[in-house]
């Protein structure tokens, strides 16, 4: 356990989150598990993102709000009763699900001060990150959002979160009209959730939902006796077994939250899942690694994030063996070997010293006087002067950066076309070969666009009509080059693929960020790194011509954002005669791509560096 928190200095933050968990939840038995996916619950396990390794006041104050609010949706939501009141219309049964939340959340809000601090908060960064300030028509705001937000203004006497209130200021005198005085009477119910459950129904009446309810389900009624299965309800979550307050106890791991509908979508499915288990898909969820979760990160697509795409049916994830037969890739490949004979030799010096450097580290790695390992000879001499003495043994310590990957990920785009692309191409395979030496594994991906102003996706977009605002508008091909459990010696050649000549198109690099990071994600290492080489901003001239100007870079901006922020993946960029400084918070620009070797060498030195000091300082805090 010791070594654990050395590596992760997180590991006391995330004990808190789970035993206020489990107080608030009144659930002593509920397991939390830490992984790079977004939460769930299911049964007695809950899942909870890996919290960041930075974590400023707001972010911790966000996190605590997600475990809050899952802890108190345990704590007080009986899934019976909810499933057996849910409407059948869409529509209807989004409105539903959001207000239950309301209600649950409300109750933790009313009894303890630091939960309610810490929900608001939470809601504030979630509609902040939703970007739904600059919405001006009700077509593109989520009712069922404006509505719960409402019912907890009226619950908790709490006005909306500032980014949420372009959404509540569309909806409210709509909803004040049709149903204010409905929504006046959830108060008098909110402890219990069956009153309360009709009292929805009467709003989605007012609301004209009428024709969405379907007729009650009065099937569990034998089963739930009076339907006063709300011991949730009637127990207080500010206190645990023992009864101690934990009104400011509950710091959390960072988490994708689990919005109304995705909760109990489940439920309505499965008469024998559990109160807790409100996600929408389970198969998924029980698959840490499973792509569909992993392209979800940074898009909180539960309130339509702003940045949308036409279609993906003609995107593109394909390995670079695949796109060419292999003897042209062997051509390829000695070609670019000629193009860079004199700069091999600089970059293969520059890699070497960074070789040096990792393993300088890894000869000093180890602990001395353990009671068992291998024999230490150099402590003999003190069994001979007194045969009482013990044994010493020794033990090679875990280096800190053997556990690591590394994902390099080149802008494949036109405007990289010559001498930066061939010099990128040549230091990613120096590098990968140079860390695999070191038992650090490297993947190195491309990423650009299948075709010039769009391809299959705007011809779609044509027949459709021209709808407007379609969001993203080509094909995707993202490139394999070489994975990470790859040696480096079968992908070697793949690299010679940048050269060939009709490769390089354009740039979508906010979703190409994304794909590379939840491929990281992912991995088993504790320790993750992606390096980014672009020598420019986002560019597609079929999206950009029917969407702002500055559509894809504000995505970008945004993805970089999630990642920084929320990630435990290490980020940093490289701009080749762009500023990348102005997107990423880590990263540096070069003037001309000679420089690209002595940059990459350089940025990943200072991260294993870095690394190797704070594990050096835990290490003798330890001690």
């Amino acid at each position: 356990m010791a070594s654990s928190r050395r590596d992760n200095p997180t590991e006391p933050f995330k004990q808190a989150v789970a035993g206020c968990m489990r107080a608030i939840a009144g659930d002593p038995e509920l397991e939390v598990a830490f992984s790079a996916d977004r939460s769930s619950l299911a049964g007695h396990k809950a899942r909870l993102p890996e919290p960041a390794r930075r974590l400023s006041g707001n972010d911790v104050a966000v996190t605590r709000g997600l475990a809050d609010a899952i802890a108190l949706r345990i704590a007080c939501h009986n899934a019976r009763i909810h499933r057996r009141l849910a409407p059948e219309g869409q529509q209807a049964r989004a409105v539903y699900d959001a207000v239950e939340k309301a209600r649950c959340e409300a109750i933790g809000a009313q009894r303890m001060d630091g939960v309610r601090s810490n929900l608001s908060a939470m809601l504030e960064d979630r509609f902040d990150h939703a970007e739904f300030q600059d919405i001006g028509e009700r077509a593109d705001a989520p009712m069922e959002e404006a509505v719960a937000l409402m019912v907890r203004e009226r619950l908790i006497g709490e006005a909306p979160p500032k980014s949420a209130r372009p959404i509540v200021d569309l909806w409210r005198d709509v909803i004040e009209d049709k149903a204010g005085a409905n929504l006046d009477r959830l108060a008098d119910s909110l402890d219990d959730q069956m009153r309360y459950a009709e009292a929805v129904r009467d709003i989605l009446v007012s609301l004209d939902m009428a024709d969405e309810l379907g007729p009650h389900s009065d099937s569990d009624d034998d089963e739930d006796g009076d339907d006063a299965e709300q011991a949730p309800e009637h127990s207080d979550p500010a206190r645990g077994e023992s009864g101690e307050d934990m009104d400011e106890q509950a710091p959390d791991g960072q988490e994708s939250e689990v919005t109304g509908d995705e909760e109990d979508v489940g439920e309505a499915d499965d008469a024998d899942m559990s109160a807790e288990d409100f996600s929408d898909d389970n198969s998924a969820d029980s698959d840490p690694t499973s792509d569909a979760q992993r392209q979800d990160f940074g898009r909180p697509n539960e309130l339509k994030s702003a940045y949308k795409i036409f279609a993906t049916s003609h995107d593109e994830l394909i390995a670079a063996e695949d796109l060419c037969p292999p003897e042209e890739l062997e051509r390829l490949r000695v070609f670019l070997d000629k193009q860079l004979a004199n700069l091999h030799g600089a970059v293969a010096r520059l890699a070497n010293r960074l070789q040096r450097r990792l393993l300088a580290q890894q000869n000093r790695a180890w602990d001395f006087d353990l009671e068992e390992g291998i024999l230490d000879p150099a402590r003999l001499s003190r069994v001979a002067t007194d045969p009482l003495s013990p044994l010493s043994f020794k033990q090679e310590r875990e280096t800190e950066f053997r556990d690591t990957v590394v994902s390099l990920l080149i802008d494949n785009s036109g405007s990289m076309r010559g001498r930066p692309i061939t010099v990128a191409a040549t230091c990613a395979d120096i590098l990968a070969r140079t860390l695999e030496r070191c038992g650090v594994k490297v993947e190195i991906l491309g990423f650009t666009t299948r075709a010039w102003k769009g391809g299959q996706a705007r011809e779609e977009w044509l027949r459709a009509g021209k709808p407007a605002r379609p969001g993203r508008l080509n094909d995707l091909r993202h490139i394999i080059y070489k994975a990470a459990d790859a040696p480096w010696r079968r992908a070697r050649r793949n690299l010679g693929l940048m050269m060939r000549e009709g490769l390089l198109k354009e740039n979508i690099d906010g979703e190409a960020l994304q794909w590379a990071h939840a491929r990281l994600l992912g991995r088993p290492e504790q320790r993750r790194i992606l390096m980014v080489i672009s020598d420019g901003a986002p560019v597609d001239d079929s999206t950009l011509s029917v969407n702002s100007g500055n559509y894809l870079e504000h995505h970008l901006r945004h993805v970089i954002a999630e990642i920084e922020n929320r990630s435990p993946v290490e980020l940093i960029a490289i701009g080749i005669g762009h500023d990348v400084t102005r997107y990423y918070s880590r990263a540096v620009t070069i003037v001309d791509a000679e420089e690209l070797a002595g940059a990459m060498t350089d940025k990943l030195a200072e991260l294993f560096d870095e690394h190797a000091a704070a594990g050096a300082r835990a290490r003798r805090h330890a001690a």
